[in-house]
């Protein structure tokens, strides 16, 4: 009989099973999720809240512990630095268990186990991706700026006194200066003369 004996024995030797529980208790903290069998997922949760609750208590032997169940070092540093703010007001219920259906081969009842995560951490996921996009998104280009300031710059200026008289003097020596045809009537002058020799000629004959 197996009174008060924890744990599924999942038809497999100790081994077997803890070096399997290992791999999966790895890839849980990895990736936040995997897809197995749905009493794999049961007893899955059981080794994923222990190694939580090290992960908590942040000692170097907590640390040395969950060393010595998970398979890479890089894990165990981001559960040991995200446990504190991810689950520290939580004692328990670190993971969720969502069934999925049947397998298609042999009919196995397939399960998604995933860490639960807490409502305030999910508040900020959404603010940083928020902030995110809008660094992403394109800023209007400076040279459009640059155009519309262009008009408010060239706005024309009043003009002092001194250049509104300027321009009204030219204006009047413009007005006093004398007409072009004159210089016109003293070119076609030197033509005169030959006229003249011709209307002599007859009185001489």
């Amino acid at each position: 009989m197996r009174h008060q004996k924890a744990g599924l024995k999942l038809n497999r030797t100790a081994s077997h099973r803890n070096a399997m529980f290992r791999n999966m208790v790895t890839s849980l903290f990895k990736h936040e999720r995997i897809r197995t069998t749905d009493a794999k997922a049961k007893e899955l949760r059981r080794w994923a809240d222990r190694l939580i609750t090290l992960a908590k208590r942040g000692d170097l032997h907590a640390r040395r512990q969950a060393l010595a169940v998970l398979r890479e070092k890089g894990v165990v540093h981001k559960l040991f630095e995200d446990a504190a703010t991810r689950f520290g007001e939580k004692s328990g219920g670190y993971t969720r268990i969502v069934k999925l259906g049947t397998r298609a081969g042999d009919a196995a009842p397939l399960a998604l186990v995933e860490l639960v995560v807490p409502v305030e951490t999910r508040k900020k996921k959404k603010k940083k991706k928020a902030a995110a996009a809008k660094k992403a998104a394109p800023a209007p280009p400076p040279v459009s700026a640059e155009k519309e300031s262009a008009p408010a710059e060239k706005a024309p200026e009043a003009k002092p006194e001194a250049a509104v008289e300027a321009a009204e003097e030219t204006t009047e020596r413009r007005a006093a200066a004398p007409p072009e045809p004159q210089a016109s009537e003293a070119a076609a002058s030197p033509e005169e003369p030959p006229e003249e020799a011709e209307s002599d000629s007859p009185e001489k004959q």
